[in-house]
């Protein structure tokens, strides 16, 4: 577990130098939910550069209260050649803990993710977002300071069908066990006056994992960018790579991410 400690580090530099923005983290989910009654419709497109493969990742999400909500994911991706339907998931989070102050709060939540893929694996990674099929599921915890989120996430992940999948000679564990700490800062507006006021949030977040069977871990950095259109429109943009790790084959080392969220409210019954 020497990238933890590693991540912790890093992640109280990021804290102070105050490269943030608030709790819509963009490789990572808070501990928060959308609003009550609302749906988000978001489009995902992540990828490698220098002809490496994208994928696009459609996703519906279902808030039925403060406390519950739900993600149905699909990937779509040239990674095998042709562009194809991978497969999809399903995605729930359930919020336990609120505790509210003035310009401050601290949400705590249970999720659960199950995923099902149909592409060949050949990575020591497990990646429920379009390479293996698997079941997941972890604790996050979110702590907003007036502009300043910060977040931690600790999961474990297992594959299902590891062997009928498996590329001849690579390896392909069955189990990971997942960590991340993330911080967000708002930049604009300065002083609210309006939910009309276009929002800028900065990221930064550290992801890593851990393979509990040999030990083999990664951590990869990820700075993103971040605006938010009259409280309904979201459109983030995010890098993340690999500063430390022996993990062998990962497609999401260096990769970008693009993504654009639509969010009706007051919608569901």
């Amino acid at each position: 577990m020497k990238y933890i400690q590693l991540a912790a580090v890093i992640f109280l530099l990021g804290g102070s130098l105050r490269a943030g923005a608030q709790e819509l983290y963009v490789f990572t989910e808070p501990a928060s939910n959308m609003a009550a009654k609302s749906i988000g419709v978001r489009i995902t497109n992540e990828g490698i550069f220098n002809g490496g493969g994208n994928r696009t990742m459609p996703e519906v999400m279902f808030s039925f209260n403060k406390n519950l909500m739900t993600h149905f994911q699909g990937f779509f991706s040239d990674m095998d050649g042709k562009y194809r339907l991978e497969g999809g998931s399903v995605y729930a989070k359930y919020r336990f803990l609120s505790i509210d102050d003035s310009q401050k709060h601290l949400r705590a939540a249970i999720f659960g993710r199950v995923s099902t893929s149909k592409r060949p694996t050949y990575t020591e990674d497990i990646n429920l977002e379009g390479d293996n099929s698997g079941i997941q599921g972890g604790l996050v915890v979110t702590q907003l300071l007036h502009k300043l989120a910060l977040s931690g996430t600790i999961s474990y992940t297992k594959a299902f069908d590891v062997e009928s999948q498996r590329v001849a000679g690579t390896l392909q564990p069955d189990q990971m066990i997942g960590y991340s700490l993330s911080s967000g800062y708002l930049v604009l507006p300065f002083v609210y006056k309006n939910y009309n006021q276009p929002n800028f949030n900065v990221y930064f977040e550290m992801l890593g994992k851990t393979n509990p069977a040999n030990g083999r871990s990664y951590l990869d950095l990820a700075p993103a960018l971040q605006v938010i259109l009259n409280s309904r429109t979201r459109i983030d943009l995010g890098y993340r790579f690999q500063v430390a790790g022996d993990m062998a084959g990962r497609y999401n080392k260096n990769m970008y991410l693009v993504r654009a969220e639509f969010n009706f409210f007051n919608v569901l019954k």
